[in-house]
């Protein structure tokens, strides 16, 4: 039988996730199929047992439960519990593996697609939800000089401070509080699907400074444009990161590590055209 994966979220329509993987399979030669799956909100437990059942291999999870697959989980992978938050769901005999391969496809997009070497700088984290948990410790294991998470609700800042300062130089504050400059500035915060802004403070972009957005659109993001008007040198939405944690589940689940290069350029193509 061919091997079954799927997305859950909601909403789920938008995904990209399903392309991605078919070509990943494609590129690999194996046999699978990828669906997406809108898992209703308080019924996320119950529409990935009924997928495990049917024959599901595994799945990926995105927003609103990546928290929610956190708890579901029977076992937690290192970077997961690091984490607190769970992207990749693998169905196994002993029960539910749950892993996190957002901050590892965050790294690798920067790093090695943006060639935007990550040791040494400081980085201005926007957000403290799920997605910003599970950057914080692949951005501190690449070797950056100080992190600093700042948030709508500053008590969530500082938590995220607390639980990782033994792993880095991490401080949380408040939005209206950032202070410094900055080599590096991702948003982790859901403001741009939203359609709004994030208006940061004078200075807060250095010399050379990379604007990150983790969400993704055909003609940027209202941060991204923000970020242009302030002062950043280089701007870069989340394609890449989505691209990149996917890559990681497919390794999670199969064992291979696809070519993710020719499928973020199709991807690319397919978004930018009219």
């Amino acid at each position: 039988m061919t091997d079954r994966y799927a997305v859950f979220g909601n909403p789920i329509g938008h995904s990209k996730s399903p392309a991605i993987h078919a070509a990943f399979a494609a590129q690999a030669r194996q046999s699978l199929t990828y669906e997406a799956i809108l898992a209703p909100l308080d019924g996320f437990a119950k529409a990935v047992a009924d997928f495990a059942a049917a024959g599901g291999r595994g799945a990926n999870v995105t927003v609103p439960f990546k928290e929610e697959a956190h708890r579901l989980a029977t076992r937690l992978t290192p970077r997961a519990v690091r984490a607190g938050a769970v992207n990749t769901l693998s169905f196994e005999t002993e029960g539910i593996v749950g892993d996190n391969t957002d901050g590892a496809g965050l790294v690798t997009d920067i790093d090695q697609n943006l060639a935007f070497p990550l040791a040494g700088r400081r980085v201005l984290l926007l957000g403290a939800g799920g997605a910003a948990r599970g950057a914080l410790g692949p951005l501190l294991d690449a070797g950056i000089a100080q992190l600093t998470v700042a948030n709508r609700s500053p008590g969530r800042a500082h938590e995220l401070a607390r639980l990782f300062a033994a792993h880095g130089n991490v401080v949380g504050c408040g939005l209206g509080e950032i202070a410094g400059s900055f080599d590096l500035v991702i948003n982790a915060t859901s403001a741009s699907l939203a359609g709004e802004a994030l208006i940061l403070p004078a200075g807060t972009y250095a010399p050379g400074a990379l604007a990150y957005d983790m969400m993704y659109g055909p003609s940027g993001t209202p941060f991204l444009a923000a970020a242009s008007r302030q002062g950043a040198a280089r701007i870069a939405d989340g394609l890449g990161m989505l691209v990149e944690q996917a890559a990681e589940a497919f390794l999670h689940w199969r064992g291979i590590r696809p070519d993710t290069a020719p499928v973020l350029a199709d991807l690319r193509a397919r978004i930018s055209a009219p």
